[in-house]
């Protein structure tokens, strides 16, 4: 229920993404601006394609190729992406709202100056992504990996990571508010450590980036 409260942190509002009856896409490229609406992407190679401030609303892309693909300034609402893959990938200033992101395996995604709402991450892997500055307010990260996922400057609310693999991420001069990181698998911050104000972690991981509190605060333990 929107509003409810886990322990000190607000739960977050999840995506839940009830397509219609698609049609398939015709497999010509994709269109700068383009309106895409109630279709289907199976399979598609869209790499090197550029379909910057395009609308995507009620679709589904499975197993499509996205590499170099340009999508900055897209939108994708109540939609699925299922299998994506690509690297480099640009998503920037992009809008994802009340998605379903599972089993991407992508590398060097840029998602600067994103916005993420209602947005749910399951499953995957995603290297490198770069999320500089952008705003997440209601997603959910699940068995994932991130590997040196990018947050700095950015906006979390209501974030919640559950079993999923945070590795060497960046939270620099990132503001959070009701972001629980409790259910992370593994979680190694390598920069940004005086950032988590705003974030729940576990005894546990308290535990695992105490010598980076204690670098932050420029104790020397020995």
């Amino acid at each position: 229920m929107a509003g409810r409260r886990t322990g000190t942190v607000r739960a977050v509002r999840r995506a839940e993404v009830r397509l219609p009856e698609l049609a398939a896409y015709d497999g010509g490229e994709l269109e700068p601006e383009g309106d895409y609406d109630g279709l289907e992407f199976t399979d598609v190679d869209a790499a090197g394609q550029s379909a910057r401030g395009a609308r995507f609303m009620d679709c589904a892309l499975r197993r499509c190729a996205l590499d170099e693909t340009e999508l900055n300034r897209a939108r994708f609402i109540d939609t699925v992406l299922t299998g994506i893959r690509g690297v480099g990938t640009d998503l920037s200033q992009a809008s994802l709202r009340d998605v379903e992101v599972t089993d991407a395996r992508l590398g060097g995604t840029q998602l600067h100056g994103a916005v993420l709402e209602r947005v749910v991450v399951r499953g995957g892997k995603i290297d490198f992504p770069n999320l500089r500055t952008a705003k997440l307010r209601d997603v959910v990260f699940e068995g994932c990996v991130l590997v040196e996922p990018d947050f700095s400057g950015a906006e979390l609310e209501r974030v919640t990571f559950e079993d999923c693999t945070v590795a060497r991420a960046d939270f620099t001069g990132a503001r959070m508010k009701d972001v629980d990181l409790r259910g992370a698998a593994a979680l190694d911050v390598t920069r940004g450590i005086d950032s988590l104000a705003g974030a729940v972690i576990s005894p546990a991981q308290l535990l695992d980036l105490a010598p980076s509190f204690a670098a932050q605060l420029g104790v020397r333990v020995e």
